[in-house]
Order: C-alpha cells, then structure tokens, then sequence
C-alpha cells in the first residue's frame, strides 16, 4: 500500500498556487519551497506536456496537450492523461474507488465530524488580502494576530488532547534524525486510539473494510501509524522526516518553513508570539467551519511564502481525509466533496524506503481545489 504526506497547495481565486515543499529528490518529487513557491500549479508539477498535478484543471488554449474532461472528446489530451487522470484507485481491478465512492465517503466524514469548531468558536481576523505575486515580498501587513478568540475548551476534547501532546515531538530542522522516547511512542498510541473512537474514523474504517482495504480495524490502526509516524530520511541522518511532523507539525529546511498547514499548531505558536501572521491570498468560506485558507507567515523568523490550512476542522477530520487520498488515489488526484463544495487532493508517495511488505511512506499530498 503506497502513502502520502499532505503537502497542501490551494487554488484560491481562481489561481494555483504552491503552499510548499522541498523534496529534494529525483522526479517525481521537485524542489517546491526551494525555486517554483508561489508559480502556477500547470508550471509547479510538470512539464508543459504532462498532467501531473493538472488533472481536471480548467481548459487553457496556451497549454500544449490537456488533462480536462473533456480532452478524449477532442482528442487533445496528453500522453500521461489516462494513466494519471483516469479512473485510478488502489489497484486496476473492478473493485477500484472510484470518483463517485471517494466524494460519497467524504461527505459522510464531513456530516459526522461534530468535533469541529462551531461559528462561535473562532474568531479570525483576516486584515491584508493581497495578490499571489505579492507573496515573495516578506512584508508583514497585518499588525494583529489571525486569531482573535479561539475556544480553547476544544482542545480538552480527547482527539484535540492527544493531537496537541504531539506537536512538540519533533525536532523542526530537517536531516536531523528524530528519536522518540517511550513516552511520544505512547502519545502516538492514544492519538491514534481516540481518533479511532471518533465516528469520522469509523466512517472512514467501514468504508475501507467494505472495499477491501483492510480486514480488520488493527490492520488499519497498524498501517496508520506506519503512514503517519515512520521516519524516513530527507537528510544526512536516518529517520529525519516523517508525514505527521511535516504536515502538522512543519519543519524548516535551508532558511524556509515546509508543511505547518494545521490551524491549532498556527493559533497555539501564535499565542506564544512564536508565529507572526503577515498575509492572506484570499478566502472563500463555506457556510460552516471547516474553511480553507491560504496565508503567509513567518515562524520563529523562517519565512512561509505560501502555505494553506483547514480552519476549525477536528484533527481526526483532517487525519481521516488525508489518510482516504493517499489510500484510495496514491500518487493521483483525489476528488471529495464537503457540504456539496468540491475539493481535490493530490498525493504523492515516497520511494526511497518502503515498510512492512513493501508498502511507502508518505511523501506529499497537497489540496489542487478547495471549497468554492
């Protein structure tokens, strides 16, 4: 079974743009953070004749070849279309997911996550809205803090509880090995044990086990953990990375910050003046929370040109969204449907090192399309 660590990259306005990543490994995986943060998502993923990350994006005349619906219709798609943009799922076979279950299980996950934020529970104060090409600036336009009122009553919750007891047990720079002690090796237990509690982890469990994925909950349980918390190498030391630290926790690699796209992580560092909030592209709400929202940021003083988080969702509403992608479409375009918004995530997986039978760990997984 492949994985995927959620890397998220937002198209907002209308626009594609790059919330990070540096990979710094042979193709697939390209230097995000490093060179192309903040191009557009045609330019970021592939070459112009390509459709990776550009699978059901809008039909552009300048592009040479597509990856629309509508391109084996006009015979115009390029040559990868079918292989990355058809129906793809865990394997080839008539028991693929297909496109229709993957939005049908996420709108379950979305009505039964009744641990989000409420409208009262958060008070955002967005200020500066500016431009992508605004983004590289590193200017600081917004004098408050995001959050102006969090209900920190959420976080006794005892998925809240245990995902906050995590954020601290990693070390931010990468190449430098992580070793957990039998304490986080237990909190990475409990965490793991209450979202399975949850009714959007028994969602996302009884779908899986209805399409075969999984015979029992612990084979489930046991695969996450490896997905989530094994350690592979991005560095000179062994076991330097791993996809819950990347995309929760967030790391910082050669002067920039890459992942960190958790909103309790930003509003717990910004409380203790750790993240100054400097920018937002632009926000399309949805009628509740959860929301997605692309901003720029500055943490401990490493610089986030462009990053983008779910705001008000559970922890186990994100874990389960990102697990069903990089379980369902490995390496391919994940389309859900929250509330009757459509959004898109992109997984990719990581080759370097595999576990168990041959199954890899996450590399990157990132939003093409949020709620509209």
């Amino acid at each position: 079974m492949k994985a995927c660590v959620p890397l998220i990259v937002a198209v907002l306005c209308g626009l594609a743009w790059a919330a990070d990543e540096d990979l710094n490994e042979p193709e697939p995986f390209l230097e995000l953070e490093e060179e192309m943060e903040g191009a557009l998502l045609s330019d970021l993923y592939s070459a112009p004749n390509s459709c990776r990350g550009r699978c059901l994006e809008a039909f552009d005349k300048h592009h040479l070849c597509h990856c629309n619906a509508r391109c084996p219709k006009f015979g115009n798609c390029c040559e990868d279309f079918e292989s990355l943009c058809g129906r793809e799922g865990f394997s080839h076979t008539s028991d693929a997911i297909t496109k229709g279950e993957t939005q049908s299980i996420s709108e379950k996950i979305y009505r039964a996550d009744t641990n989000k934020a409420q409208e009262e529970d958060i008070v955002l104060n967005r200020q500066k809205c500016i431009s992508p090409s605004e983004a590289r600036d590193q200017v600081d336009r917004c004098p408050e803090p995001l959050f102006t009122y969090v209900n920190e009553k959420l976080f006794s919750k005892p998925t809240y509880a245990a995902f906050i007891n995590l954020l601290d047990n990693y070390q931010r720079a990468v190449g430098r090995g992580e070793h957990f002690t039998a304490q986080q090796l237990a909190e990475q237990d409990t965490f793991l044990s209450e979202v399975m509690k949850t009714a959007v982890m028994k969602e996302l469990y009884g779908f899986l086990h209805q399409q075969n994925r999984y015979s029992t909950e612990q084979e489930f349980v046991n695969d996450l953990k490896n997905m989530w918390f094994g350690l592979y190498s991005r560095g000179k030391e062994e076991g330097s990375s791993g996809g819950f630290e990347h995309v929760f926790s967030g790391e910082v690699k050669k002067g920039k910050v890459t992942g960190f796209h958790n909103w309790i992580h930003f509003y717990l560092q910004e409380k203790e003046d750790l993240v100054d909030y400097y920018s937002h592209i632009c926000d399309r709400p949805m009628d509740s929370y959860p929301r997605v929202l692309a901003l720029q940021f500055s943490w401990d003083g490493y610089y986030k040109e462009m990053g983008s988080a779910f705001i008000g969702s559970s922890p186990e509403f994100e874990f389960a969204l990102y697990s069903l992608c990089f379980i369902a479409r490995p390496g391919k375009v994940c389309q859900l449907s929250l509330g009757g918004h459509p959004l898109a995530i992109q997984t990719y997986t990581w080759d370097k090192s595999t576990y168990g039978n041959g199954k890899k760990y996450i590399a990157t997984a990132y939003v093409v399309s949020p709620t509209q």
